[in-house]
């Protein structure tokens, strides 16, 4: 009897094949939410760097006014920011990565700016295209904190 229990035992101790197929199911939802849950987070995270770096080359653009008497030049752009325009020794000097947004391409640089603004500076957001939401949205020097 003893041998018998045993035996049934060591059969039993496995999981079924739709055991298994239940856990790996589990195992997809959870990891489906998670990536969700993960990328828009990424997302902000990208739009809040936007934002820093729109209020940092809004102060070089300051810095260089008054170093020049004059906002930099629109056949320049940002660009009269960064090498080979400024020295790095310049004040309002920024690397070149500096005047590209999270989605790599480079901020837009408006001079006047509307609304009665010296300038104005933006991004396109992830599709590169004015307007957009979400992701995609437009980010302004204007409406840093918006």
């Amino acid at each position: 009897m003893n041998i018998h229990y045993q035996h049934q035992f060591a059969v039993r101790r496995g999981m079924t094949f739709v055991e298994l197929l239940a856990v790996l199911v589990i195992l997809g939802l959870i990891a489906g939410v998670l990536a969700v849950s993960f990328a828009g987070r990424f997302a902000r995270g990208k739009q809040e760097i936007a934002r820093t770096q729109l209020s940092l080359i809004s102060q070089a653009i300051e810095t260089y006014r008054i170093e020049h008497g004059e906002w930099p030049p629109m056949n320049q752009g940002l660009s009269a920011l960064t090498t080979p325009q400024a020295a790095p020794t310049a004040s309002y000097f920024l690397k070149p990565d500096q005047i590209r947004d999270p989605w790599d391409q480079l901020y837009a640089l408006i001079i006047p700016g509307p609304d009665g603004y010296p300038f104005e500076i933006l991004t396109y957001g992830s599709d590169a295209q004015p307007g957009g939401e979400g992701e995609a949205q437009d980010l302004s020097s204007i409406r840093v904190r918006d």
